[in-house]
C-alpha cells in the first residue's frame, strides 16, 4: 500500500511538472509572436500558481533549480566576450559602475532613513534598489538577440561591477546584522576579496589552457566536464560569500576557441529550460497578500530607481561612445532588478531587521522584473528624453555611434 501511494505522488507530481513544462512552452510562443521577452509570463505564471493554486514544494528544489538557471544565464553572457575584453571593459568601465552606485544605492538608503527605520535596514534597502538583476537582464539580451550589440559591452561592465561590489557588501552587512566584531568584519571581507581576485586572474591568465583541458570529441564529456566546472566555480564562490553568479560569468570567459562554442550549443537548452524554471519559482516565492500595504511606496522607488538606472546605463553607453538608441537600450537593459535584491532583503527578514523590508522588496522586485523586459523591447519609448540625457553625458570614449 505504501508502495503504491509513493506512486501516485510520483504520477501526481510527473503530470504537474509536465502541465508546467508545456504552460511554459505557450509562454514562450506568445513571447516570441509578441517580440517581448517571456520573462514577464513567467513571473504571472508563478504569481497565480502561489496566490491560486498552492502547492508543496520541496525548499531545497526551488532554491537549488533557481541557481542553476542564473548561473548558466551568467555562463553563457560569459562566453560571448574573451577574457581580453573583459579586462579593456572593466578598466574602461570603472567610472560608469561608480556612478551606478553614486545614483542607485542612495535612493533606498534615503527611504529607509525616512521611513524610520534603523542604519543597517535602510543599508538593506539600499543594496536592494542599488544591484540590477545579472540573470534578467542576460535572459532578455539573449531573447532581443542584442548580445552583439554597441551598447552590450557598458552593459556588462555594469553588471560586472556590481556583482564584485557584492563582495564587499554582503560580508559587510551580513556582519552588522549578527553584531560580528570588526577584526571578523575584515575578516571576511578580505576572503571575500581574495576570492574574486583569484577567480578574476584565474580567468584572464589561463583561459586557453583551461579550454585544451576541457576540449574532446565526445559531445558527452565537453558536456559534463563544463556543466560541473559551472557549479563547482559558483559553489566556491557562493561560499566564499562571492556571487556564484559572477563565478559562473568568469567560466564562461575563461573558455574559448571551438569549446567555447561547444559549450554554447551544449548547454543552451539547459539554460532555457533552468532559466523558466528561475523566473516561476521566484513569482512562487512572492507572497502577494503581504504586497498590498506596501504597494504605493514600492512603485514610487520603482519610479525613481528605474530613472536612476536609465540614467546610468545611458551614462555608461554615451561613455563607450555609442549612440543615442543603444544608451536608451542600454539603461532600459539595467532597470530589471531581481535574484540578488531579494537575497539582500532576506539577510534582514532572517535577522529580523525591519518587517516591512520584506514585502516592500518583493513589490519593488516585482514591478522592475516586469519593467526591465518591457522598456527593453519598447526602449524607443525613452528617445524622446534623448536631448535632456545628451546634456549630462560625457564626452565618447570611442568612435561615434548612431546604434
Amino acid at each position: 500500500m505504501p508502495e503504491t501511494a509513493a506512486a501516485a505522488d510520483v504520477a501526481a507530481i510527473l503530470i504537474q511538472l509536465g502541465a508546467a513544462a508545456i504552460v511554459l512552452a505557450l509562454l514562450a510562443r506568445l513571447g516570441a509572436k509578441t517580440g517581448i521577452s517571456p520573462i514577464p509570463f513567467y513571473l504571472v505564471v508563478g504569481l497565480a500558481i502561489g496566490a491560486l493554486a498552492p502547492f508543496e514544494v520541496d525548499e531545497a528544489v526551488v532554491d537549488v533549480g533557481s541557481e542553476i538557471g542564473v548561473v548558466l544565464l551568467l555562463f553563457m553572457l560569459g562566453l560571448e566576450y574573451t577574457s581580453e575584453e573583459l579586462r579593456s571593459n572593466l578598466k574602461a568601465g570603472l567610472p560608469a559602475g561608480f556612478v551606478d552606485l553614486a545614483l542607485n544605492f542612495p535612493p533606498g538608503f534615503v527611504a529607509g532613513l525616512l521611513l524610520g527605520w534603523g542604519l543597517v535596514p535602510a543599508l538593506l534597502l539600499g543594496g536592494v534598489t542599488y544591484i540590477s538583476s545579472s540573470g534578467i537582464i542576460a535572459k532578455v539580451l539573449s531573447d532581443l538577440d542584442r548580445l552583439g550589440n554597441r551598447e552590450t559591452p557598458s552593459i556588462l561592465s555594469v553588471l560586472v561591477l556590481e556583482d564584485l561590489a557584492m563582495a564587499v557588501y554582503l560580508p559587510l552587512v551580513a556582519a552588522l546584522l549578527v553584531g560580528t566584531t570588526v577584526l571578523g568584519t575584515l575578516g571576511s571581507l578580505g576572503i571575500a576579496l581574495g576570492a574574486a581576485a583569484v577567480a578574476l586572474i584565474a580567468a584572464l591568465r589561463y583561459g586557453e589552457r583551461l579550454s585544451s583541458v576541457i576540449a574532446h570529441r565526445s559531445d558527452e564529456v565537453v558536456l559534463l566536464t563544463v556543466f560541473g566546472l559551472i557549479l563547482l566555480v559558483a559553489g566556491v564562490a557562493d561560499e566564499l560569500q562571492v556571487s556564484s553568479a559572477i563565478g559562473a560569468f568568469l567560466v564562461g570567459v575563461a573558455l574559448s576557441g571551438p569549446v567555447a562554442e561547444r559549450a554554447r550549443l551544449l548547454l543552451g537548452p539547459l539554460r532555457d529550460l533552468f532559466a523558466a524554471t528561475f523566473f516561476v519559482f521566484f513569482g512562487l516565492g512572492i507572497a502577494i497578500e503581504e504586497i498590498p500595504p506596501v504597494l504605493a511606496l514600492a512603485v514610487a522607488l520603482a519610479a525613481v530607481t528605474a530613472i536612476t538606472k536609465i540614467g546610468s546605463g545611458w551614462w555608461a553607453a554615451a561613455r563607450a561612445g555609442v549612440g543615442q538608441r543603444g544608451r536608451a537600450r542600454a539603461g532600459a537593459a539595467l532597470v530589471a532588478r531581481g535574484e540578488f535584491s531579494i537575497v539582500i532583503a532576506a539577510l534582514g527578514v532572517a535577522a529580523g531587521a525591519e518587517s516591512d523590508l520584506g514585502p516592500l522588496s518583493a513589490a519593488y522586485v516585482l514591478i522592475l522584473a516586469f519593467a526591465g523586459p518591457v522598456l527593453s523591447r519598447w526602449y524607443r519609448l525613452l528617445l524622446p528624453i534623448a536631448g535632456r540625457m545628451a546634456r549630462l553625458a560625457p564626452a565618447s570614449r570611442g568612435p561615434p555611434g548612431t546604434a
